[in-house]
């Protein structure tokens, strides 16, 4: 069979400006996910930008710039929609370059399969194993189910790429890959980890009060992850286990401090489950071919139902802004789209479910705008146009460096009062004035 593969496999090899030759204008394509891309193939594509008209592509959280996207700064020839915004893909959007794709991040497969019909999917993956695998490396997420709804299937190899273990569809077989192209083999793009603020130690600090043993953790990019990876891994907390999204550099460093066991995990017991994954080498090193790492697809890390099933799940997220309602805008900016939804939604509501579980956003009580005035985060009313991530009805924990309080349960008024509890002093006094003449705010319970 190892030959028979071997057989096939050169049969199916194409060069980039093949497939390039292949889309027509008016094609829609499903482009590869984060850090992954296929990077020879998007220069031919690119090369093609003045034949073609109306070719649709969709990716999900570029980290980098395509370059059919720098061939085509009208948007005249390529249309491009990403799943969930980068830095990226929100400099694009400024220019009018990038469109978003609103949805909760669980059902992406799901919506692809019911409404989504791809002429082409361009994969990253690595080389094919002598059971006529490929395997895609750090970015499970919505490629299985975009390869389901693909006419054509195409893959380009980097040798470079981690080799990643299921978990579930984590590869795919060479009777499913209509194309291969031979990859330059570029190193991963790597994310460094942001630096923490003092605001972020700070918030980090009222959000370990809450974090028990064999607790099993979601925790994203960012400054304030890192914070919480860190006092994990110097305090006495143990038997902690992993289901997110995201699986980033913190929860190397914290698996090497012995904190990470999945002992007390009710699924996949042990495993370090994950739906995507960036960061730097030391986390591509990490997951090369570790059985103590699990990729699945999306529909399953981040489901509601999935998540709610381990005990003790902290969901840690950030926001942009909270109102007095309780609601949560964790994506926009006004009208302006800034990121996407993503699993957020998803891992509140799953860890409320969860026995003992805790989901919690965390944001700075204030900002500086351009022009370095202060505003705060915590507003009577989201600015128009703002997107609700996390409605109300949802929102279990809210952090800032002022404290963190616990909304469920709470009337509206109680609700106002925990959360200018938690808001900037300088603004407290104006947000208690504004909640009575919202006619939320009373002087009595």
């Amino acid at each position: 069979m190892e030959e028979l593969n071997r057989t096939r496999y050169q049969e199916k090899l194409r060069t980039a400006a093949e497939v390039a030759q292949m889309i027509k204008s008016g094609d829609e394509i499903f482009f590869s996910e984060f850090v992954l891309r296929p990077e020879l193939i998007d220069e031919a594509l690119a090369l093609r930008v003045e034949e073609l008209t109306n070719v649709k592509l969709d990716g999900v959280c570029i980290c980098k710039i395509p370059k059919f996207i720098e061939a085509d700064p009208q948007r005249k020839h390529f249309i491009y929609s990403d799943w969930h915004f980068s830095g990226v893909s929100r400099k694009l959007y400024r220019q009018g370059l990038c469109s978003y794709i609103p949805f909760t991040y669980h059902q992406g497969p799901r919506v692809i399969r019911k409404y989504k019909n791809y002429d082409y999917v361009f994969v990253s993956a690595r080389p094919m194993d002598s059971q006529g695998y490929f395997n895609f490396g750090m970015c499970n997420s919505l490629t299985s189910a975009a390869i389901t709804k693909a006419k054509k299937v195409i893959v380009e190899i980097n040798e470079n790429m981690p080799h990643c273990l299921g978990g579930n569809q984590e590869s795919v077989h060479l009777s499913r890959v209509d194309y291969i192209v031979q990859g330059n083999n570029s190193p991963i793009l790597e994310i460094p980890p942001a630096t923490p603020s003092e605001i972020d130690i700070q918030i980090a600090g009222h959000i370990m009060k809450e974090i028990e043993n064999g607790a099993c953790l979601q925790l994203g990019i960012g400054g304030l992850p890192n914070v919480i990876g860190n006092m994990l891994a110097d305090s006495d907390l143990s038997d902690l286990g992993i289901h997110t999204e995201m699986l980033v550099d913190s929860m190397v460093d914290l698996y090497n401090a012995g904190k990470i066991t999945g002992n007390k995990k009710t699924t996949d017991r042990f495993k370090m489950v994950y739906t995507f994954a960036m960061g730097t080498k030391k986390l591509y090193e990490f997951l090369d071919n570790n059985p103590a790492c699990a990729s699945y697809p999306v529909n399953y890390t981040n489901d509601p139902r999935a998540i709610a099933v381990n005990s003790k799940v902290m969901a840690i997220n950030n926001a942009v802004e909270v109102d007095l309602f309780s609601q949560v805008c964790s994506e926009s900016s006004g009208t302006a789209q800034i990121s996407g939804t993503g699993g957020q939604f998803d891992f509140i509501f799953g860890a409320f479910n969860s026995r003992g579980g805790k989901g919690i956003i965390a944001l700075s009580s204030t900002f500086k705008d351009k022009k370095g005035d202060v505003h705060s985060r915590i507003v009577p009313t989201l600015r128009p146009g703002s997107i609700v991530t996390v409605p109300r009805s949802c929102v279990q924990y809210v952090a800032t460096e002022f404290g963190i309080v616990q909304l469920k349960g709470k009337s509206t008024w109680q609700r106002a009062q925990a959360l200018i509890g938690i808001a900037h002093p300088m603004f407290r006094d104006e947000l208690t004035a504004q909640a009575r003449e919202m006619k939320i705010w009373f002087d009595q319970a």
